[in-house]
């Protein structure tokens, strides 16, 4: 199993991830609340991210093998903070559609978006809530 991501401390509270295969490259920042100045993801921003991004991806393959399409589908992602420790403790995935799908389909996107790898991968503490609109 070989190394997915170089991760490297450039200092001011930032980091740099580079992903091996592509070389492309995320800087990270501390959040303003923690003593960074927000100018870029915070680690607990990307964790939230990667929780809509994967539900994304993993719809959009439901799609393509059922025979429908999602383009145009958007997320907004919000994550809350807690305390003692410091902790996301539940992350808010609204997924909007651009068209309104049969009760089936609907079924099947909304099993998707919840059995993406990395909502598997949370623990079952971090509330996940998932809220669905269709037809923009």
């Amino acid at each position: 199993m070989g190394v997915t991501v170089h991760t490297r401390y450039v200092g001011n509270l930032h980091t740099e991830a580079e992903h091996l295969q592509s070389g492309n490259k995320i800087t990270t920042d501390a959040p303003v609340d923690n003593g960074g100045k927000g100018e870029y993801f915070s680690p607990t921003d990307m964790l939230a991210a990667a929780l809509g991004s994967c539900s994304l991806t993993i719809m959009g393959k439901a799609a393509q093998v059922h025979g429908f399409n999602i383009d145009g589908t958007e997320v907004e992602i919000s994550k809350i903070m807690g305390t003692d420790p410091r902790r996301v403790v539940e992350i808010v995935v609204e997924i909007t559609f651009p068209s309104d799908y049969e009760p089936k389909v609907k079924k099947i996107l909304e099993l998707a978006a919840h059995e993406c790898p990395v909502a598997n991968s949370l623990h079952p503490d971090l509330k996940q809530t998932f809220i669905f609109h269709y037809g923009k």
